[in-house]
């Protein structure tokens, strides 16, 4: 596979949100933090149905209103695991092993909950200024930017004022000694031939990640006449670039289920308790209509979340795609200059195909749900 060949394939959609702006400044990189992995060990408490606020001890919940809990609780794990900020992660262990079960798991999601406030949390400066430290120990090589990555290190090691040091000024002088470091070097200086500033300019307009393009677009913006942008963007711009769309992919997709969630499960409560009413209504065709309202709203609700899981799942698998490209073409690459995104490119096609699967996933979820209020509308029309 040639490099100008990926460099032509057409690109497939799903605009990542980001917050870098192409207005003729740097990129700003410091705007989320890398994903964690989960405690070695998390006790997650066993599923509480009867705990769900609006249900009574002593009743089950209807087996649609089962399978929501089931499968928020699923995806409040899987922000445990994987959501960008790390206020966010450990937040959601705490509602996992919460001894009230599903009631703490659901008061999570809720407008207002403890999602929300985890991710005011992570707004603040201090959690600001660590992130992009972590992101910079992530993304910079000790081959390529030895005094970044050093420099990033002792600040995620010391104070809370060191790390803004780092953000405020730190990061930029350490990038200034490993250019000169570089320049002075000529063996280590990086060859960038025409050729691959070809490919970074089609990666700046074809990319699928939002980030790449931006940090792609950087490198070779309008006065940056030298090399040195083009080479910096293989060492470090295209991972940090490549690390932001994860991160804004996840950000969103955990926003948008989020709030899917919490409306289920009060679409499924109110279709069952019109279902409930229908027995003993004095009007029994005005009970059954409003019954199937109800379990309509439900089903509508699904056929939305299952359509906009689905173009989740083309996204991430475009992402998915594009990396494997590009890993390929670093193992071809005999120039110094892919060696530095070799690594990056595993990891990111392995994250993608995770969040591939994932997408999948959840869209059968939201088809099946579909389904089970289409069932619950025939069911009250009799």
């Amino acid at each position: 596979m040639s490099r100008q060949w990926w460099g032509g394939r057409t690109a497939a959609a799903g605009v990542l949100a980001g917050g870098i702006a192409i207005t003729g400044v740097a990129p700003a990189w410091a705007d989320a933090e890398m994903a964690a992995t989960a405690p070695s060990s998390v006790s997650i408490a066993p599923s509480a149905s009867s705990a769900v606020p609006g249900v009574q001890a002593e009743q089950t919940p209807s087996p649609e209103l089962a399978a929501a809990i089931e499968e928020a609780r699923r995806r409040v794990t899987s922000m445990a695991k994987t959501h960008p900020a790390a206020e966010v992660r450990t937040s959601a262990w705490n509602a996992l092993r919460s001894s009230r079960g599903d009631e703490a798991l659901l008061e999570w999601l809720a407008p207002g909950g403890g999602f929300d406030y985890a991710k005011q949390r992570a707004r603040d400066t201090r959690a600001r200024n660590k992130a992009f430290c972590e992101r910079v120990v992530a993304t910079h090589t000790v081959g390529f930017s030895p005094e970044v990555r050093a420099a990033a290190a002792r600040a995620l090691k010391g104070s809370v004022a060191e790390q803004a040091a780092f953000v405020r000024t730190g990061y930029a002088d350490a990038q200034q000694r490993n250019r000169a470091a570089r320049e002075a070097t000529e063996q280590q200086r990086l060859e960038v031939a025409a050729r691959d500033r070809d490919f970074v300019r089609t990666l700046g307009e074809r990319d699928p990640g939002e980030q790449v393009r931006v940090a792609a677009q950087w490198a070779l913006r309008p006065g940056a006449t030298t090399d040195t942008d083009v080479a910096e963007f293989f060492g470090y711009g295209w991972a940090t670039g490549a690390a932001l769309d994860l991160e804004a992919y996840r950000t969103r997709v955990a926003d948008g289920e989020t709030v899917r969630h919490h409306t289920l499960t009060l679409l499924i409560r109110e279709a069952a308790a019109a279902e409930a009413a229908v027995k003993d209504a004095a009007d029994a065709a005005q009970a059954r209509a409003a019954a199937e309202r109800a379990w309509k709203a439900v089903s509508e609700h699904a056929d939305a979340a299952q359509r906009a899981w689905l173009a989740e799942q083309a996204a991430a698998a475009a992402q998915a795609e594009n990396w494997r490209a590009v890993a390929l073409l670093s193992q071809q690459s005999a120039e110094e200059l892919w060696k530095a995104i070799s690594g990056t490119a595993e990891t990111s096609r392995g994250a993608w195909a995770g969040e591939q699967a994932g997408a999948v996933d959840a869209a059968a979820f939201w088809k099946a749900m579909f389904e089970r209020a289409q069932d619950g509308e025939s069911r009250v029309r009799g």
